[in-house]
């Protein structure tokens, strides 16, 4: 068994995912800030960076986020019309970060298919229901890595052309058709 090729591919792929989870907590935050701006939410930067911040627990987070502004609004007597573009302002962030933001980072950081993104926390919620969502996109990152990483020791998949020192390979020529006649 090769215990370190398996933890350094594991780190990478945890790696990867906590780059996704950083811009997608960047952009988040950012969508929280132009909505609580709009909505004149005393202390709007403050509540945007603490709901970027808590945007790394997943699927928690940005119900914990909603305590701060909602409270904020309670206290300086935000009227009805404000309260229901507070709430659409989540719905619409919360829609936009789960069905497209958050599959679209992790396909682009660790290839994993938008399908998986969507699915596998909600499987995973009915069979362990608190760890299952929480651990959900980790997990999606470290197999997909170990899913796509050659077999150590095996031989690299696709042609090889040339290696070092070899000199130029010319790609082989098309064969003769039979309508060409020379």
């Amino acid at each position: 068994m090769h215990f370190q090729y398996h933890a350094n591919l594991t780190l990478v792929a945890l790696r990867r995912w906590l780059i996704a989870q950083c811009y997608d907590s960047l952009l988040v935050g950012g969508l929280w800030l132009v909505a609580l701006l709009w909505l004149r939410v005393p202390w709007a930067p403050l509540w945007a960076l603490l709901a970027a911040v808590l945007q790394f627990i997943p699927h928690f987070g940005p119900l914990i986020a909603l305590i701060g502004p909602a409270m904020a609004m309670l206290f300086s007597g935000a009227g009805r019309e404000r309260w229901f573009g507070f709430l659409a302002a989540y719905a619409a962030i919360a829609l936009f970060d789960t069905l497209l933001l958050q599959p679209y980072l992790m396909r682009r950081q660790n290839r994993v298919p938008i399908w998986a993104s969507l699915l596998t926390p909600i499987l995973l919620g009915i069979v362990l229901p608190f760890w299952g969502v929480l651990l959900a996109p980790p997990l999606l990152a470290v197999l997909y890595a170990w899913r796509a990483a050659p077999t150590p020791g095996a031989p690299p998949a696709g042609p090889q052309l040339s290696g070092p020192g070899e000199g130029i390979v010319l790609p082989p020529e098309d064969p003769p058709r039979a309508d060409d006649s020379h």
